[in-house]
């Protein structure tokens, strides 16, 4: 058997879900189902929609990716200095996303100031959790704390696998939903005008075209098959 061959056959155990995987995938589909009913029946909830609903299921999208990404993946055995130096740049990575994506502000300013929580958003966009300081302002959604700690996590387990790629590095930098559609509608808007269909689409579509990158950067931090 072939070098070749068998890297196939391990990225297809990998890819391979087995029935265990299968059996949670159900019942955590089914209980995110039950949530979106008891929130719609509790909060008369108002994306009722065809077009709208994908809204309430973007959430899921990143919390189930990212929590199936961290279960799946091991980190390879290393030294300590490399578990530091992963360790170091999985933060700095996180960080950047939590700042980038909306996570981590500086100061309002105003009277405001201290913890407070909203109930009232649609499961995975809350419970949100907000903090508002002097220093600077912490604003939690559930979906986009998973999946940017899931991107640390693969971060760090690339790091100590030693098959990083900068492709995958820029596309996690990508994912956050508050620097894509920034980036996209000042590309749409420079070349054809900010009243042009082509800027309003990339507006109205920026949490989808967030939450597909998303997906593929996990994919590429977990299959990794840049320097495969």
């Amino acid at each position: 058997m072939t070098t070749d061959t068998i890297a196939a056959s391990q990225w297809y155990d990998r890819l391979r879900p087995d029935t265990e995987t299968l059996l949670w995938v159900a019942l955590v589909c089914n209980f995110e189902l039950l949530l979106l009913s008891l929130y719609v029946v509790g909060f008369d909830g108002t994306l009722t929609s065809a077009g709208a609903v994908r809204y309430w299921l973007y959430p899921f999208v990143w919390i189930n990716v990212g929590l199936w990404a961290i279960v799946r993946t091991t980190p390879a055995a290393a030294s300590a200095r490399h578990r530091r130096i992963g360790l170091v740049l999985a933060v700095g990575y996180f960080a950047v996303l939590a700042y980038v994506g909306g996570l981590i502000n500086g100061p309002m300013g105003g009277p405001m100031a201290g913890f407070s929580a909203s109930f009232d958003l649609p499961p995975g966009w809350g419970p949100a959790l907000f903090y508002s300081g002097s220093l600077f302002t912490v604003s939690i959604l559930p979906f986009k704390a998973v999946g940017y700690v899931a991107l640390a996590y693969l971060v760090y387990a690339t790091v100590l696998d030693a098959a990083g790629s900068a492709v995958t590095g820029l596309l996690g930098l990508l994912s956050c939903v508050s620097c894509t559609w920034p980036v996209l509608a000042g590309i749409a808007t420079g070349v054809f005008g900010s009243g042009t269909a082509v800027a309003s689409a990339v507006y109205s579509q920026s949490y989808g075209l967030s939450t597909i990158v998303f997906v593929v950067t996990v994919g590429l931090l977990y299959w990794r098959p840049f320097g495969q």
